[in-house]
C-alpha cells in the first residue's frame, strides 16, 4: 500500500505540467517495473506498474472518457493493464505496445 501511495504522490506532485504540455495526446501511463522507467521513458509518462494500476488510476484519471496510452517493454503487461482499465469503464485506452518500438519510431 505505501508504494501505491508513493507512486500516486509522485504522479501528482512531480509530473502535472508535463502531462498539461501532452493533454492532446492523452495521458501517457508507462506500466514497466520503477527500475525499467528509470532506464528510459517517454517524456510525460507517468510510472504505474501493470498490477497497481487499478489502484492508481481513479486519482490520475478520474474522467473515464479521458485517452489513455499505456506501453511497457513488449506490449504483454500493457494489455494486462488495458484489460484492468477496461473492466474498469475506462472507454478510450490504448495499447501502444513496446518502449523501444515506440523510440524507434520517433
Amino acid at each position: 500500500m505505501k508504494h501505491i501511495l508513493k507512486v500516486v504522490a509522485a504522479a501528482i506532485c512531480c509530473q502535472w505540467l508535463s502531462l498539461a504540455a501532452n493533454a492532446s495526446e492523452g495521458l501517457w501511463i508507462d506500466v514497466r517495473s520503477a527500475t525499467e522507467y528509470e532506464q528510459g521513458h517517454l517524456p510525460g509518462a507517468i510510472n504505474v506498474i501493470h498490477t497497481e494500476i487499478g489502484y492508481a488510476i481513479n486519482s490520475l484519471a478520474p474522467d473515464k472518457n479521458q485517452s489513455i496510452r499505456l506501453y511497457c517493454g513488449s506490449g504483454r503487461r500493457a494489455g494486462i493493464a488495458l484489460q484492468t482499465l477496461e473492466n474498469m469503464g475506462y472507454t478510450k485506452v490504448s495499447n501502444e505496445g513496446g518502449y523501444s518500438e515506440l523510440i524507434n519510431s520517433q
